[in-house]
């Protein structure tokens, strides 16, 4: 199909899993996380598949989650979220859960629910148009789910700021805060570097060394995940997060930010 917003290619023993759907910066919807999730059960059931790159058309890797999706719905704001936040919660632990190692390829801006997709894999390169920022606090929401993914990754100053502020940070920033595994000039390079250390590894190995990074992880889905889940849908469902909602996509400050 040529109207896919994910697109899925094997090659010399690796999968390309790739965001594309630029007209809407790969924007977290309901068909992209179907199809994300698609493409990750085909590379874990293929035993020709070694390790997975995870990349994006576009200046945008991924803008978090679609709000004129989330905005337009006639369904109750609540409902709704409850059900997009149970589908991102399955999209991160696929991540998590894949025997697979998950490299991430970043060239271009992260933002709100795609720094959950960044803190789920297990080894990130970004370049050099890479910029990155939790921008849910300024729409009157908070990185709720993603947070199970993020914080881990994250120093607890960073986590401080940034979750705090919504500022956009750098990718020089996102390596030394621990976000992402390295911030470099040739993100082609780094990443290609990367697939021939993995394929010297056995599928075995990778598998169970993987399990050892993400177990705590995984624990504090178990933990932790309702009650994310369950501030999520009230957030939405509240009138300051649609009127941020609504500001945003009206490209005008919300009421509470002061007057330019």
């Amino acid at each position: 199909m040529t109207d896919r917003v994910v697109r899925y290619e094997v090659a010399a023993g690796f999968a390309t899993v790739t965001l594309d759907s630029p007209h809407n910066r790969n924007a977290i919807s309901t068909r992209l996380v179907g199809e994300l999730r698609q493409a990750l059960a085909e590379a874990a059931a293929d035993p020709g598949v070694r390790a997975i790159v995870l990349t994006h058309t576009g200046g945008t890797f991924c803008a978090g989650a679609d709000l004129s999706e989330a905005s337009g719905a006639s369904e109750d704001p609540a409902t709704l979220a409850a059900q997009r936040t149970a589908s991102m919660t399955e999209l991160l632990r696929a991540f998590l859960e894949l025997p697979k190692p998950i490299v991430g390829r970043i060239d271009g801006h992260v933002r709100a629910g795609g720094m959950g997709l960044v803190g789920a894999c297990d080894m990130v390169a970004a370049g050099p148009s890479s910029t990155f920022a939790l921008t849910e606090s300024r729409l009157g929401l908070a990185a709720s789910i993603i947070s199970l993914t993020v914080l881990p990754r994250m120093t607890s100053r960073a986590a401080g700021r940034y979750f705090l502020t919504g500022e956009k940070f750098d990718s020089g920033t996102a390596e030394s805060i621990g976000l992402i595994t390295s911030a470099v000039p040739d993100v082609d390079a780094a990443v290609e570097a990367w697939l021939q250390e993995l394929a010297a590894a056995s599928p075995q190995g990778l598998a169970e060394s993987k399990r050892l990074t993400t177990t705590r992880m995984l624990a504090d889905f178990d933990r932790y995940g309702s009650d994310v889940a369950a501030q999520s849908a009230r957030l939405f469902g509240s009138a300051e997060a649609v009127e941020g909602m609504t500001a945003f996509l009206q490209r005008r400050p919300p009421s509470w930010a002061p007057a330019p």
